[in-house]
């Protein structure tokens, strides 16, 4: 049955990361009693209008598992999810869709459009035709209920973007602003949006992994009913939403016991994620494909590569960050926890798509920091930078960029052609006899397009990133 409770929520997106995370929350909230508010869903864009049709059809209901490790304890649970009361395709129900802005007991907008989704483009409004970006169906919804209440003050809305961008509420609010300039609408609606609406900042983390192909039959044999929008996550979430403490009153996450944080400054929450979580990613993608290794638990699971992270973390990140460091130990072997769960199957190949941009932000930074406090080079962070090299050593094959792992088993390249073409370029040079081995990494460390900077300057990382490269290419 879809909710009786109050409508509180309308959700821009029916995937199942805000299924296996927002939605999931607002149930806990609901059977502790502190929320009881029902949400209505849209998808962000017409492709997904399967799943609406899924939800309509199931009344708003459907499975998820929670599995993994919590504090060292297995963790294996499933519960069915009941938080919704409509689910409404605004492409053929625009009218209904915009109808919800009149609702006297909506208070929130919670967003996941992916990051390709929350930008602003220039597009036209005309009546009674459904706007396809979402900032720009927002800007329509707001003017709306902007209208209806005649400009209340207490009728604003609280916008929670969860598209992992940074300052993904200031961004969200700047379309909407944009939006309101090129339509040409009241100044007192644009000074309502910015005074009466809030626009809060966020950053989420939680790995859903969604549909469970390979196990539904046998899943569904033991519980005695199929679910197509059986979903599945891990245990570990963490929610920082730049905001007042009070709005738990409204929005009873942290009472409810959840990992969720108001904060002033999301900046050390996306910092941590970045250089610890996100790093050891970029630490083991290329190197763990080299040596013939395809998903993350695969990683953990080899003592080397178990040490070798370990020791990243412990020894190199977290001293070259301005945070306190048990905090950070704790967070680190979270992440640990996280990287050995059996039910995610997270494949390196994923992780390695544009490595070199990710290494430029997430383990850059460490390299620097450390070197700036020690006055040396961070051991495994110069390993994985010369395990990165490595892995774009690559040919053109069928269209693809093909690389040969220690073992010689083939792998594909993902990255920015430009990118793959200059690494693959100094590569064929090298083997050509044309430069030394010390040469092709200097004009790669040279390269401020790929850097932001010339990464020679660090005394000594040519000579350790060959000393490394020697024995890889032994």
């Amino acid at each position: 049955m879809m909710q009786h409770y109050p409508v509180k929520v309308l959700q821009i997106g029916e995937g199942n990361f805000l299924r296996g995370f927002f939605d999931w929350m607002i149930s806990e909230c609901n059977k502790q009693g502190h929320f009881q508010g029902s949400i209505v869903v849209t998808q962000p864009r017409p492709t997904g209008k399967g799943k609406i049709e899924k939800l309509k059809q199931q009344d708003g209901l459907y499975t998820l598992m929670i599995r993994g490790f919590k504090n060292g304890e297995k963790v294996d649970n499933k519960e069915i999810i009941s938080v919704f009361s409509k689910a409404i395709d605004p492409y053929e129900e625009w009218d209904e869709f915009l109808a919800l802005s009149q609702n006297p007991t909506l208070e929130f907008v919670v967003s996941n459009t992916t990051e390709a989704g929350l930008k602003y483009q220039p597009i036209p409004w005309e009546e009674g035709v459904p706007i396809e970006s979402f900032p720009g169906r927002l800007t329509a919804f707001l003017y709306q209920r902007y209208l209806f209440f005649n400009g209340e003050t207490e009728k604003g809305l609280i916008m929670l973007p969860c598209e992992l961008l940074e300052r993904n509420g200031d961004m969200l609010k700047q379309c909407v602003l944009q939006h309101s300039r090129d339509w040409e609408l009241p100044k007192s609606f644009m000074d309502w949006v910015d005074q009466n609406n809030l626009f809060l900042n966020s950053l989420v983390d939680r790995i859903v992994t969604g549909f469970p192909a390979k196990e539904a039959e046998e899943l569904f044999a033991s519980w005695e009913y199929e679910d197509s929008l059986l979903n599945t996550a891990e245990p570990y979430h963490l929610w920082a939403i730049e905001g007042d403490p009070s709005f738990d009153q409204r929005l009873p996450l942290k009472q409810s016991g959840l990992n969720v944080h108001w904060v002033k400054d999301l900046v050390p929450y996306q910092m941590r994620k970045v250089r610890i979580l996100n790093g050891s990613h970029t630490l083991m993608a290329p190197l763990g494909i080299l040596s013939g290794l395809e998903e993350v638990k695969q990683v953990i699971d080899h003592p080397d590569f178990n040490r070798f992270l370990r020791q990243a973390i412990k020894e190199e990140i977290i001293p070259s960050l301005p945070f306190d460091r048990n905090e950070m130990i704790k967070y680190g072997e979270s992440v640990m926890e996280r990287f050995m769960n059996p039910f995610v199957h997270h494949r390196l190949a994923d992780i390695s798509l544009n490595s070199v941009s990710k290494f430029k932000v997430r383990l850059l930074p460490t390299l620097e920091d450390y070197f700036e406090k020690k006055d040396r080079l961070p051991v495994c962070v110069v390993r994985a930078f010369a395990g990165l090299i490595r892995f774009y050593k690559v040919q053109k094959v069928k269209g693809n960029y093909v690389g040969e792992s220690f073992g010689g088993k083939e792998y594909v390249v993902k990255d920015d052609v430009k990118t793959i073409e200059f690494f693959k370029e100094q590569w064929l040079r090298y083997e050509a006899e044309e430069i030394s081995l010390k040469q092709l990494v200097e004009t790669l460390l040279g390269n401020q397009h790929l850097w932001g900077k010339d990464l020679n300057k660090f005394s000594a990382l040519v000579d350790e990133l060959c000393y490394h490269l020697e024995v890889m290419l032994r």
